[in-house]
């Protein structure tokens, strides 16, 4: 009779677990079908015209909440990223890009690294050639030893 109570007991509490975890797994795949919206996704790429160095999501003005709330807006009235992505370049400028365009002036922040690693590589290239030269150089002009003061340092050397 005590046996039958804990078997009784033990397909209670397994009966429990797996309710519970069907109703985790249950409330997880309810949050995972509602995608976040561009408005959430435009904040994280664009960076902050009130932060600077952070991006939208990431800066803490009061200004900052009111142009993520105005994304949010945006979206619910049914207007499309690109337009909204339009109004706002037009409105702060370039300060929203994470990177410069790739065109004019900031192009060279693209074509600056490259240039100085090869100015970099060419200039290690010229110095440890001459560094060799100066090596080959010294060994080839260095007089040959006396051969008599060669033997007296062996003999010093062995003795």
């Amino acid at each position: 009779m005590v046996k039958t109570r804990l078997q009784i007991l033990g397909l209670a509490g397994i009966a429990a677990l797996l309710l519970l975890g069907i109703s985790t797994a249950a409330a997880q795949d309810g949050d995972a079908q509602e995608p976040e919206g561009w408005a959430y996704a435009i904040s994280n790429d664009l960076m902050s015209p009130f932060c600077p160095g952070r991006t939208l999501s990431a800066c803490t003005s009061s200004q900052a909440d009111e142009l993520r709330m105005w994304l949010i807006v945006q979206e619910a009235s049914g207007r499309t990223r690109a337009d909204v992505e339009a109004e706002l370049f037009e409105r702060y400028g370039d300060v929203l890009r994470p990177a410069p365009r790739a065109e004019g002036f900031g192009l060279t922040a693209y074509v600056f690294p490259v240039l100085a690693f090869i100015a970099g590589g060419v200039i290690v290239t010229v110095f440890l050639r001459r560094q060799s030269r100066a090596a080959a150089v010294a060994k080839s002009s260095s007089k040959p030893s006396d051969p008599e003061l060669e033997r007296i340092i062996d003999q010093e050397l062995a003795g």
